[in-house]
């Protein structure tokens, strides 16, 4: 099952990170990472093989995919990353990811158990990819939350299909992770609190930060000097655009006034609901083709529509051009 699996190129630009860390010039190595762009998609073998010829570089390593991980950024997540700045609290969070896992692996892996006190994230045995690479994973996974927290959030428990290392190792483990850890499990499996659900984002951490300062640029552009209702509207539009359900009546509810209420502040502006809704996705749009870890489904995703196809008419209707030929033009070709 495992070999169906793949991985994106802006996750492998982790390993180059990890390289550049620690001083490694590893020439053949980097040939083959730089020759990945963002959105290209990574076989699962390639990804393990590439791991491995990274790590027999420093063998004296105790734990080096916990380091790798340890790197992750949002641009490393892509799409995930953009999702992320949507949500208000850690649990909105864990739904982006069990909602789009399959925008980064290629497919719906992930069971989520919730019981009176705690709630576990699991991936069962037949998925495991192998030490290094799901040690990689949860790594970057507890990585992620802890920037997105701005906390050392410490899980109840985590396991591991892969068998037990060594006590220096698994030592190495219990100090990363901040709990007990246990190897060959029947699952893959991060267990939190039930309570960190309910934490809000603070949403201060400086990677996080670009990508939420890009997104007000583009909004700002959309409607120009917006008051706090106008911001509270953008903010609303882009957390429920990817939901792919958006409409006045929801908006409205999110902002706590009636359908009415709000038809009468948008005809104030001069604008109709169909008006900013595509006047906020053109802005976004722009935006999401700059950045090349986006595939154009992924943009499409983002801004709400159900496939590739639909987003590009509404784009061509927008501009006049497709968002190939906006994305060519950006990227100065």
């Amino acid at each position: 099952m495992a070999t169906s699996m793949r991985v994106t190129g802006a996750w492998v630009q982790l390993l180059t990170d990890w390289l550049d860390k620690e001083n490694l010039p590893a020439p053949e190595l980097r040939s083959i990472l730089d020759s990945r762009g963002p959105a290209d998609i990574v076989a699962l073998p390639l990804w393990r093989e590439l791991l491995a010829r990274a790590v027999a570089l420093r063998p004296e390593l105790p734990a080096p995919g916990l380091a790798i991980g340890a790197l992750v950024q949002p641009r490393h997540v892509g799409v995930l990353g953009y999702l992320t700045l949507t949500c208000q609290t850690l649990g909105e969070v864990m739904l982006a990811y069990q909602r789009y896992e399959s925008l980064f692996y290629g497919r719906d892996l992930v069971e989520v158990e919730a019981g009176a006190d705690r709630m576990t994230m699991r991936w069962p045995a037949a998925v495991a990819v192998g030490e290094l690479a799901d040690s990689v994973s949860v790594a970057a996974m507890i990585t992620f939350i802890r920037r997105l927290l701005e906390r050392r959030l410490v899980p109840l428990r985590v396991s591991f299909v892969f068998a037990a290392p060594d006590a220096g190792v698994r030592r190495a483990y219990r100090e990363f992770l901040g709990c007990p850890v246990a190897f060959g499990a029947g699952h893959t499996s991060v267990s939190f609190p039930l309570s960190f659900l309910g934490l809000s984002l603070p949403r201060s951490d400086a990677a996080s930060r670009a990508l939420l300062d890009h997104q007000a640029r583009a909004l700002l552009r959309a409607l120009p000097d917006s008051d706090d209702f106008d911001r509270a509207l953008q903010r609303t539009l882009v957390g429920l655009l990817p939901e792919g359900r958006v409409s006045l009546r929801r908006v409205a509810e999110r902002l706590h006034v009636s359908p009415r209420t709000l038809q009468r502040r948008l005809a104030g502006r001069a604008l109709s609901w169909q008006m900013l809704l595509d006047r906020t996705r053109e802005q976004l749009a722009d935006q999401y083709l700059a950045d090349r870890s986006l595939t154009l489904g992924e943009i499409a995703l983002l801004l709400g529509y159900s496939e590739h196809s639909a987003f590009s008419r509404a784009y061509r209707q927008w501009t006049g051009r497709t968002p190939e030929r906006a994305r060519r033009s950006a990227s100065g070709r």
